[in-house]
């Protein structure tokens, strides 16, 4: 006996019609620019609007009063030829090279070492997370008397071998060191937890196949290591390059009593940062102090172009 087969003939969706197609269509097209839409307006808002206005007031003889005339580049003519703003260049390229080479190699050889079977890695990696939670106003104090010409910790030590006490605050060379050692202690953790993330990406066969075939393990650091993470390396040399170049806290703090702002009675350690906001905060200038601050974005600009083609170039 044969049963009877129906075969049901396939369903087809219903037409959605030219409206609903229509809102498909734009939603797929629409959809991913408002989802990035916030991004662009608070950047818009918070970003772009801040620097081309601050570009309109540096063409600007600008007080306390007001705008009181159009004058073009005359703050920038007057900037190239003012002493005390290529001093404060030098002591900012000159802390910067100081804090953040040592800073990314101290970084690297603490995330290999928290790379290690160690036991409580994980106690150790959360205690490096402790200088980047801490106020860089304590971080500030606390180095300041470290670093007291009378009663500092590191004359304290210095004593202990024979070498003279040294005024940390009155050459130059001293204080970029102390400044160097508050960003160093500050952000070392902070970049050594970016390369320690990147080391866990590297494929451990690697490893085990470079070790099969004798190389120590200096030549694996070298040889798989880094070139592995070096995406990880380029981002926090240019992140570095951004945050060394506009250092304003940590010397301020350090410069203690009427010469703080100037970065010591010579300024010896006053940063590109500290002369805006002395020209613009405590002498009312707005226009020149928007006109160094544009050239803090243009410096940053070119050191930035030359990290992007020594990347290009490693790459």
């Amino acid at each position: 006996m044969v049963a009877d087969l129906h075969v049901r003939a396939p369903r087809t969706a219903p037409d959605p019609g030219p409206t609903t197609r229509w809102w498909t269509r734009a939603d797929r097209r629409v959809s991913p620019y408002v989802f990035i839409a916030p991004f662009f307006v608070i950047f818009t808002v918070f970003g772009l609007y801040p620097l081309a206005y601050t570009a309109w007031v540096s063409l600007h003889d600008w007080g306390i009063a007001g705008e009181t005339g159009f004058v073009g580049l005359d703050n920038y003519a007057t900037l190239m030829a003012d002493p005390d703003f290529w001093n404060a260049v030098v002591n900012t390229l000159g802390m910067f090279v100081m804090a953040t080479v040592p800073q990314l190699v101290f970084a690297l050889i603490l995330a290999t070492l928290l790379n290690q079977p160690l036991r409580g890695r994980t106690l150790f990696r959360l205690g490096v997370l402790a200088p980047i939670v801490t106020s860089v106003a304590a971080v500030g104090i606390v180095f300041s008397q470290i670093y007291d010409r009378d009663a500092g910790v590191a004359n304290g030590l210095l004593g202990l071998i024979g070498v003279d006490p040294i005024d940390w605050r009155a050459g130059r060379l001293p204080s970029w060191f102390a400044i160097s050692t508050m960003v160093d202690w500050r952000w070392t953790g902070y970049n050594s937890l970016i390369y320690l993330a990147a080391m866990q990406t590297v494929p451990r066969v690697l490893y085990e196949a470079a070790a099969i075939d004798g190389a120590s393990r200096t030549r694996q650091f070298f040889s798989i290591t880094i070139p592995m993470i070096k995406p990880s390396l380029i981002f926090t040399v240019i992140i570095s390059t951004i945050g060394g170049l506009q250092l304003f806290t940590e010397p301020l703090i350090f410069g203690q009593g009427d010469f703080a702002i100037s970065g010591g009675s010579l300024r010896q350690f006053q940063t590109v940062s500290m002369y805006m906001f002395e020209n613009a905060f405590r002498d009312f200038d707005y226009g020149y102090g928007a006109a160094v601050a544009w050239m803090i974005f243009m410096l940053i600009m070119v050191v930035a172009l030359i990290n992007y083609l020594i990347t290009r170039r490693m790459r």
